[in-house]
Formats: C-alpha cells, sequence, structure tokens
C-alpha cells in the first residue's frame, strides 16, 4: 500500500509538473490570439477610415463675384465670426509707474506689455469670441508690477467696467469706433486717480483689428507665445539665377609641383560654394563651365570667385576677385553677356604682407539670368511659373479665393493628448498662415485670402500643422507624440539632416496635404468640401482628420483664359536656353534654403519644416512605394493598346466567326472609301465626348489612395520610403534592402536592354554589319520601289489584311518570314562587356 501510495503521489507531482509547462503555452497561445486579434481590428479600423472626399454645406454669404480688375467681397467664402473687441491705447495718471492692463472676460485674462512710466502707451487690442462669453461684464484692470515678480502681489489701481449688452456694433467698411477717456473706479466702484483711453466695439473677423488683436481662443499667456498664434501674411522673395560662365584664365602662378596636382574654380555666394571640374595644372587653363546660383533681390551680397590648386580636400588659393552682385548685368533673354577679364588679388599668408602686383586674370561672363522662372516647386505642382523679371510679366486673368473654415477629428500630436492647429496656405509668391487655434481638436479658423491668378494650370497647396512653439513643446523633439506620430516626421527630419539627426530647438509638425489645381475648376462656382488630412507613416496611410475648405475661381474674360492653354508652360527661355535636370535639382535645393532662410527672419516666422513640406523638398529621394505607383501609371496608359492588341488578337484567332467577318467587311468599306476615314474617327472623338460630360467630375482632384498603392505597401517598403538619405541603417538591413533593389533593377534592365536590342536591329538594317543581310534588304527595298509604284496602296492593304485575317486552317505555326529576318539582325549587345 506504501508503494503504491507513493507511485500515485509521484504521479501527481508529474502532473503538477507538466501544467506549468502546459499553463505556459497556453499563455503564449492566449497571447498570440490578442496580438492576431489586435493586428485584424487594426486592419478593420484601416479598412473602415475613410479618404474619400466630401462635399458640405457650410453657412456662408458667397458674395458677388466683381469683374475688371476689382476684387471680390472680402470673407464671403467663410462663416461670419463674432468677437468682442477691447483697444486699450494708453492712461495718464497713474498713481505707480510699472503700468500694464489686464482685460478679463469670464475666464479669459489678455495682458499688455509692461512699461515704466506714468503716461504708457499700449495701443494693444484684444478680441473675445462671442460664442465663449459667459458673463455680463468686461473688466478691463490697470496693474502695477511689483518688483519682486510674483503676480499676486502686483498693486490694483484701477478699473473699467463695461456691459456685454451696451457694446456697439461695428461692421466694416464703418470707420473704427474712437477711444474715449474714461476714469478709474476702485473695486467698490469710486473713481479714483487715473485716467484709461479704450474702445470697445462688437465686430467680425473682417475687421483690420481683427490679424493684430489677442485672441481668446488662440492664445495661451502672453509674451512670445502670441506672436507664434496670429494669422499673417508672407511674401517669398523675388528670386533669380545667376550665372557664371567661367571661360579661362590666364599667367597664373602655379606652387609646387604643376603635374602633381589640379586647379579648379571655386564660386562662394553665402554660405554655398560651387565647384568647376578639375584641370591639369597649366598656367593658362581653359573651363568654359557655368556655375549657376540662385539670388534673391535685393542683390546685396558679393560674390567670391577663386582658383583653387590641389585635391578637394586640400587646396591653396592662387588669386581671387570679388564681384558685387549690384554692379552684374542683369538680362531678359538667352543673349549672352560680354565677357570680362578680372583681375585676381593675391591671397596674403600674413595680415601684414603689403599687395604687389600680380599680373594673374580669369575671364567670366556674369549675368543675372531674369527671362527663368526659379522654380522652388516640383514642375507638376507649380503655383506661378512667371519670369524673374518684371518686365515679362504679363497681367493676371483672374482671382483665386480660398476659405479656410475649420477642421474635425485631428489628432493629438502632443504628450499632453493637444493640438495647437494652424494652416499655411501657398499659391505663387504668397504665403498665408492662420492663427493657431489652442488645445482644439475642431479648430475654427473662419479666414479667407485672396490671390491673382496668372495660368490656371497652377496648383495652391493648403497643409495643416501642429504649432510647436506654444506651451507643451519642448526643446529637441521632446513634444513629438508617442507611437507614430512621431514616426510620421522621420522622412522629414531625415531629408534636413544627412544622417537622421534630430534638429535642435522646436519642430511644427505636420498634420496633413490639400492641393488643388484650377484647371479643374469651373469658373465662378464656389466648392466647398471636406478634405481628408492623409499622413503617411511606417505603419502606413493614417487619416489625422478632415479640413474643410471653400475654394471659387474667378476670371472675367474667359477668351484670356482660353488663350493660355495655347502658350508654353515656362518662360521660352527655359526652351531656347535650357538648364539640365541636375542644374534644376540643385537650384530647387538652393531656393528653399533662400525662402526659408527669409521666413525665419519674418514675425512669427515659418519653420524650416513647414517650407520643406510645403515645397516638396526630397520627394525625388527612391521609393519603392513611388515605383510601384509610376509602373502601374504606365500601365493604366498602355492599357489602351492592350486592348486593341487583343481585341486584334480575337479577330485574328477567329474567337468569333461573325466578329472578323464584320470587322474584315469594314476593314474593306475603309479600303475603298478612304475619305471617310478622318471624319468617321473625330465623330466617334465627339460622341465619345459629350457622352461623358454627364459623367463628369463634380469634385476637385485629391489624393487617391489605391492610385498611390498605400494599401499595397509592405513594412519594408515604408521602412525603406521613409528612411532618410544617406542611409541610417547598416549590416544586414541595408544589405537586403540593396540586394532587393538590385533584383528589381535588373529586371528593368531586362526590359530597357530588350527595347534597345530591337531598335537597333531596326537601324542594323541598312548599316552593313551584316553585309548579307543588309544586301537582302537593299535588294527587297528595290522590288519594293517598283511594287509600290505600280500597286495601289489599297490593294496592298487588301492583300496584307487578307492574308493575316485567313482562317487558322490556312495558316503556319512557324514565325513569318520578316520577323525571322529581324530577329537575325546584330545589336550593339555584341560590343557589351
Amino acid at each position: 500500500m506504501a508503494n503504491q501510495n507513493q507511485k500515485q503521489n509521484q504521479n501527481q507531482n508529474q502532473k503538477q509538473n507538466q501544467n506549468p509547462n502546459q499553463n505556459q503555452k497556453q499563455n503564449q497561445n492566449q497571447n498570440q490570439n490578442q496580438n492576431q486579434n489586435q493586428k485584424q481590428n487594426q486592419n478593420q479600423k484601416k479598412e473602415k477610415e475613410d479618404f474619400s472626399l466630401k462635399a458640405t454645406t457650410p453657412n456662408i454669404s458667397a458674395g458677388r463675384v466683381i469683374s475688371g480688375d476689382r476684387l471680390p467681397t472680402a470673407y464671403g467664402l467663410v462663416e461670419q465670426m463674432q468677437f468682442l473687441f477691447a483697444r486699450v491705447v494708453k492712461a495718464k495718471d497713474l498713481p505707480g509707474d510699472c503700468a500694464y492692463v489686464e482685460a478679463k472676460l469670464g475666464s479669459f485674462v489678455g495682458t499688455t506689455r509692461c512699461l515704466k512710466t506714468t503716461t504708457p502707451e499700449w495701443n494693444q487690442v484684444f478680441a473675445f469670441a462671442k460664442e465663449r462669453i459667459q458673463v455680463l461684464v468686461l473688466d478691463i484692470e490697470v496693474k502695477n508690477k511689483k518688483e519682486n515678480g510674483d503676480s499676486k502681489c502686483n498693486e490694483f489701481m484701477g478699473r473699467v467696467l463695461f456691459t456685454i449688452g451696451d457694446i456697439p456694433m461695428r461692421v466694416p467698411p464703418d470707420s473704427p469706433l474712437a477711444p474715449q477717456w474714461y476714469r478709474l473706479e476702485n473695486q467698490k466702484g469710486e473713481k479714483v486717480k487715473g485716467e484709461l483711453m479704450v474702445s470697445v466695439w462688437m465686430g467680425t473677423q473682417a475687421d483690420e483689428s481683427f490679424p493684430e488683436a489677442w485672441h481668446s481662443d488662440t492664445a495661451e499667456g502672453s509674451g512670445e507665445n502670441i506672436a507664434h498664434t496670429r494669422s499673417k501674411v508672407y511674401i517669398s522673395p523675388r528670386l533669380w539665377y545667376l550665372r557664371v560662365n567661367v571661360i579661362q584664365a590666364q599667367d597664373l602662378l602655379l606652387k609646387g609641383k604643376p603635374n602633381n596636382s589640379e586647379i579648379f574654380i571655386q564660386g562662394v555666394l553665402g554660405n554655398l560654394a560651387l565647384r568647376s571640374r578639375p584641370m591639369k595644372s597649366d598656367p593658362n587653363p581653359m573651363w568654359n563651365e557655368d556655375l549657376m546660383f540662385v539670388v534673391a533681390e535685393p542683390f546685396e551680397d558679393s560674390l567670391f570667385v577663386s582658383i583653387e590648386q590641389g585635391a578637394p580636400t586640400k587646396h591653396e588659393s592662387l588669386g581671387c576677385c570679388v564681384v558685387p552682385l549690384k554692379t552684374v548685368q542683369q538680362r531678359i533673354d538667352a543673349t549672352p553677356p560680354a565677357s570680362v577679364w578680372y583681375n585676381l588679388q593675391k591671397p596674403k599668408v600674413n595680415e601684414e604682407e603689403k599687395e604687389g602686383n600680380f599680373s594673374s586674370k580669369l575671364n567670366m561672363r556674369i549675368s543675372l539670368d531674369g527671362g527663368y522662372h526659379v522654380l522652388d516647386e516640383a514642375t507638376h505642382y507649380t503655383s506661378d511659373i512667371r519670369p524673374s523679371s518684371r518686365f515679362l510679366c504679363k497681367p493676371s486673368i483672374g482671382v483665386l479665393e480660398l476659405g479656410i473654415l475649420n477642421a474635425v477629428g485631428l489628432s493629438t500630436m502632443k504628450k499632453d493628448f493637444r493640438t495647437d492647429a494652424f494652416c499655411v496656405a501657398k499659391y505663387g509668391p504668397k504665403w498665408v498662415r492662420t492663427r493657431t487655434i489652442v488645445n482644439s481638436l475642431s479648430p475654427k479658423w473662419n479666414e479667407q485670402y485672396t490671390w491673382e491668378v496668372y495660368d490656371p494650370c497652377t496648383v495652391i497647396t493648403i497643409a495643416v500643422f501642429d504649432n510647436g512653439n506654444l506651451q507643451g513643446g519642448k526643446k529637441d523633439g521632446g513634444n513629438k507624440d508617442d507611437g507614430e506620430v512621431d514616426k510620421s516626421n522621420e522622412k522629414l527630419d531625415g531629408e534636413k539632416n544627412a544622417g537622421g539627426k534630430k534638429p535642435d530647438g522646436l519642430v511644427d509638425k505636420r498634420i496633413g496635404k490639400v492641393r488643388i489645381r484650377l484647371s479643374t475648376l469651373e469658373s465662378n462656382r464656389i466648392y466647398t468640401h471636406s478634405y481628408p488630412l492623409i499622413n503617411l507613416q511606417t505603419g502606413g496611410a493614417k487619416k489625422m482628420g478632415e479640413i474643410q475648405l471653400a475654394v471659387r475661381f474667378s476670371c472675367p474674360s474667359l477668351f484670356n483664359v482660353m488663350q493660355t492653354y495655347a502658350q508654353p508652360l515656362l518662360p521660352e527661355i527655359h526652351y531656347i536656353s535650357p538648364l539640365s535636370i541636375f542644374q534644376l535639382d540643385s537650384l530647387r535645393n538652393q531656393a528653399a534654403n533662400i525662402t526659408t532662410l527669409r521666413f525665419k527672419r519674418a514675425e512669427p516666422p515659418l519653420s524650416k519644416e513647414v517650407v520643406e513640406y510645403m515645397l516638396d523638398m526630397g520627394a525625388n529621394v527612391w521609393s519603392m512605394r513611388r515605383g510601384k505607383t509610376l509602373f502601374y501609371r504606365v500601365a493604366g496608359l498602355l492599357s489602351v493598346l492592350v486592348f486593341v492588341a487583343k481585341q486584334f488578337d480575337q479577330i485574328h484567332s477567329w474567337k468569333n466567326s461573325v466578329t472578323t467577318v464584320f470587322s474584315y467587311f469594314m476593314f474593306l468599306f475603309v479600303i475603298f472609301f478612304p475619305r471617310i476615314i478622318l471624319p468617321s474617327t473625330f465623330s466617334l472623338l465627339l460622341l465619345i465626348g459629350i457622352w461623358r460630360y454627364r459623367t463628369r467630375p463634380r469634385y476637385p482632384s485629391h489624393v487617391d489612395m489605391k492610385l498611390s498603392q498605400v494599401d499595397g505597401a509592405t513594412a519594408e517598403d515604408l521602412e525603406e520610403e521613409f528612411d532618410p538619405f544617406p542611409s541610417k541603417f547598416n549590416g544586414d538591413n541595408l544589405k537586403k534592402r540593396y540586394d532587393r533593389l538590385r533584383g528589381l533593377a535588373g529586371r528593368v534592365l531586362e526590359v530597357m536592354s530588350d527595347l534597345a536590342t530591337q531598335g537597333e536591329r531596326v537601324q542594323s538594317l541598312l548599316s552593313w554589319r551584316d553585309p548579307r543581310a543588309t544586301a537582302l534588304f537593299v535588294i527587297f527595298c528595290f522590288v519594293a520601289v517598283f511594287v509600290t509604284y505600280f500597286v495601289p496602296f489599297r490593294i496592298m492593304m487588301f492583300i496584307w489584311v487578307t492574308y493575316v485575317l485567313r482562317p487558322p486552317r490556312f495558316r503556319f505555326h512557324l514565325p513569318a518570314v520578316p520577323q525571322n529576318f529581324l530577329r537575325r539582325m546584330p545589336a550593339k549587345s555584341d560590343g557589351m562587356l
């Protein structure tokens, strides 16, 4: 019995020891199932996300379109918002010497700056949204700031109270309300020493004081935050191309052993340095090479040109010259400027060294080319195509109005689950920035802007950003949200900083972008739609919210608009003296850097992240997803040819005898009555155009998720797309990516090789590389001359089509003689390694 009990205990212990393993396996299976369920839920959420464009019916007064050169009425495309305005002008006879004013309306408090005088002048406007007014009295208090810095210890000097119901309404174009002097009262309502000049009125966002005002729904606190929340209009600098044609140098004093070194030209303008190709050391070298720079008006900088000897990493100057841009010739056509010999200055080794005779010279042609349009955007997304010179600019053909109404469902962009959203819109040289709505996922801007249009085939870009300069933003990327929102900026940061380093300071994070092509808009029609804000992240495309816009393109003369379709897209000099692709890419980066530096000096500044996102900088970097998109676009264009080929193959193979016989008799009818070919073709196109008019697009074009190949993009594809240039990966990850790219490129090269081989075989028919084949082809051409001369073309076509469409029972399964002959022709692939 004891032994049996021991055996039972052992069995029980073994079962207990096995149970933990089974429990662990069960837990692992449960975790795997949970992960799978989570992934399925995420996929279902992505599938349920609606990326479509939606028509909306906002409460707007459309206004009227004014013909001629006058612009339409302002704020006709947005919903009217009422605000309580309070302008604090100045004070006098105050008992304190460090006064400031607080405008209080319930929980909203606006504060002026502190001025150390008994007669301060602030001239500051406060705007309180009417929908947020919850009290009946506006309290404007004057306080004296104490030196200890504690706001609770500040001395109360007096106040002025206004009843909300008694405040008058002001509607532009009425003149501004005149400010008045008011005696200050204490907390008991008794008059005290001091007076305050104030004007208070009710108005809308059309008020001229609105842009510069402190807003209750857009600002938190005071100081620098206020400047970063205001709406502004920016004008990008007028850019020119600076062409430096380096011809030759004369009488250079070479250093060291000339045979072991090279010389090159280096041009420096601002922070940019360009170099020519290196030449062998020679006292009289000749380059005849162009160095292209982008410069901005006014031309205050100087061009520094030097001749360097040695390697690119270590070199010595043989002489230099300085050319002020103000003295450079401006040209508006392709006529080359006169060449000028510039005397080179000898580089000083020591500051005490005196200038001596130095006979080296440099021959250059330098010009400011105003006939070009300086491209700062991609050509297919450009918003302006006018040349740099004002003398070549043509008058406007219409007016573009944009109403930025509101956004809904924005994603949280900061760690404290808040979003401080503002919009930026760019068209031509005019950039606009709306005010920042603080801590709101459904901000309402209701701001309207207007642009003059010079070409209808242009694009306006609108983007939404999260303001990183307000409370809640931290330095060094600390205001980034955890998870996928952080990853959404990896590509942008990587493009800005080689090696993937994060920028120092505060970052305006992108939420989404909308592009609208003006040529897709009907004239004088208001388009009110809600556009999805799509942000591509490493986890796929994510909908960050929706923005509601109202757009109208007005043109007083339809003839002027139609006339632009017959004109070249870019100025004439782009076609007479074209720039290479590499030059355009480099110059576009220069233009973006100049615009970024200029906007940094504005108040509030537009950050580098905003400018680069609006201009699509770095969009030409390789991406597997973009490669697939372009492939399917090309395949879509060729689908018509593929369809025709399939139909012809079905007719040729007699898949349907009735169709083949009918097609053959139609061919005979066309052959013997050739005059109906062109009228029939144009009649068919006419009927197709009329038939498709009823199904014409009614919405502006927007992002197509299926066309962008976002749904089918793998994690590896997106990881590669967000990888900065140069890559931040190394080792096996980079090797796998490189091998995959090599495999894809190999297949592309195969197709290109086949196309090149077929073309070269056709060329070799008369090249005599294969003398027998060429002799046969020449004899064939000799016979064909007489045949085509005596036999009518219709008869030849009749015989050929009859032979091609003969029934299958009379055919041979071997390739035709011309096909065999062409395949035997030599190609240049024989000479490749």
